[in-house]
């Protein structure tokens, strides 16, 4: 059985995502490492979270590895540290999965996420059962730093122009939901000029009000403070931060897939280069890199694949079509704190969150997901089934990607949870749901 999904192990905590499988998860990353090196250690605010940064601290210590306990951070924090500080880190986290979740991310040296290849090593160390073991003399040594969090503001606030954005002195109403960014997005805000109105920004790992997915369905709340406080704009982060979506002025909530395009142009605006988005992203992104002239390139799902291509093709940005913005000139991670201070710096030129919104193509989009204990077969049948279409372009970067004349379907296996997810697209809402149903009908029939 996979041990890494699309990001990290995750599942039920103390029930998939034991104690006993953190220590062998640490033990593993050890092991690759040859029982030498430093790693910091971090976690999110789930009440699961000490249980298993403890034991994957013990795992690391016994297999000779020095480890830096961070604490709680969002992980671009814990990223933004390793790159600087250490040889790899272990971020305990489940992102946006619900309250009873919990999880296991693993950071390179260079502050990325782990690749697909060093995923696949620790994996095979990991079912092996082959750990490295230190002697008494030689377990590791645990050190605490409370550091990061403070590290990684005054890295965004150096990454964009905050004098600029300080001279607006916006106002921003702000839902971390109790997750990660609790710890550092108001701070950030502050420090950027901002009055800053907070909604569940205590981190509390129940998450009382909210599950850690920022989904417009949860966020109304903050649509009401941002129409009654008169607000230039609303933002909400999921559980570890590495993701935000936003809400205009009027209270309108900015679709994720219109954000990743309008920044895209922003960025493009004032240098050319390389984009790169996974081919479940939006053809806008493809509208906008025409527009300017530069190439784009679709990648496998997955903020780990978007990022090893930017770092290979030296990309100006990228990112996926849920909140997850990578800005290189910071680092090569998603980053929901760093997108919200860029999005300050364009208003800060003069222009609202609404206007900008009208500046990308518009397109419609339908979506939805189907339980499939059998992904493999489901989806050799889905190919062979798509093989027989006429007149289409098919793409297997991730899944089937079926591209006809007037939109798209994507029908992709999460690598998460037991599911299909069926994405479409077209210049109209009625053509796009068309698609999404013919590809629900297909992967139906398959599974």
């Amino acid at each position: 059985m996979a041990l890494f999904g699309t990001n990290g192990v995750r599942g039920i905590a103390n029930e998939y995502i034991t104690p006993e499988l953190a220590i062998d998860v640490a033990k593993s990353l050890g092991t690759f490492m040859g029982s030498k090196g430093t790693i910091a250690i971090g976690r999110d605010t789930r009440i699961s979270g000490d249980m298993l940064k403890s034991a994957a601290i013990a795992g690391a210590l016994s297999a000779g590895l020095t480890v830096i306990d961070v604490g709680i951070a969002p992980v671009p924090a814990v990223q933004y540290y390793v790159r600087d500080h250490t040889d790899a880190g272990i971020m305990i986290t489940a992102s946006h999965n619900p309250r009873e979740y919990n999880g296991i991310k693993l950071i390179a040296g260079d502050g990325s996420e782990f690749s697909r290849e060093g995923e696949d090593e620790v994996e095979k160390i990991y079912h092996s059962r082959e750990f490295a073991s230190s002697t008494w003399d030689r377990t590791g040594d645990l050190r605490t730093d409370h550091s990061a969090n403070e590290y990684y503001i005054r890295g965004i606030i150096n990454a964009v122009d905050a004098e600029s954005i300080r001279k607006k002195q916006f106002t921003v109403v702000m839902d971390t939901g109790c997750g990660a960014g609790s710890v550092t997005l108001p701070f950030l805000l502050q420090r950027l000029g901002c009055k800053v109105i907070t909604i569940n920004a205590q981190t509390d790992g129940t998450f009382p009000w909210r599950n850690p997915e920022p989904t417009p369905d949860v966020l109304t709340e903050l649509v009401d403070i941002v129409r009654s406080s008169g607000a230039d704009m609303g933002v909400a982060q999921d559980g570890d931060a590495d993701r935000a979506v936003f809400v205009d002025e009027n209270g309108e909530f900015i679709g994720e897939e219109v954000l990743l395009a309008m920044i895209a142009k922003y960025i493009l605006s004032r240098r050319k280069g390389v984009i790169v988005t996974p081919v479940s992203t939006s053809q806008r992104m493809a509208d906008v890199a025409a527009e300017a002239g530069v190439e784009l390139i679709w990648t496998a799902v997955g903020s780990i694949n978007v990022a090893r291509k930017m770092m290979e093709t030296g990309a100006v940005f990228g990112g996926e079509g849920n909140g997850g913005l990578i800005f290189p000139q910071h680092q090569y991670c998603r980053d929901g704190a760093m997108a919200s201070a860029v999005l300050l710096e364009i208003m800060a030129g003069g222009t609202t969150l609404s206007y900008l919104t009208k500046t990308v193509p518009v397109y419609f989009n339908s979506k939805t997901k189907v339980r499939c204990d059998d992904l493999i077969s489901t989806m050799e049948c889905v190919k062979a089934n798509v093989s027989l279409e006429k007149d289409v372009k098919v793409d297997t970067t991730d899944g089937v990607k079926v591209w006809y004349n007037d939109g798209w379907v994507l029908i992709r296996p999460s690598g998460t949870e037991p599911i299909v997810r069926i994405f479409a697209e077209s210049k109209t809402k009625s053509r796009a749901e068309e698609l999404m149903s013919g590809g629900l009908k297909l992967v139906e029939k398959c599974r």
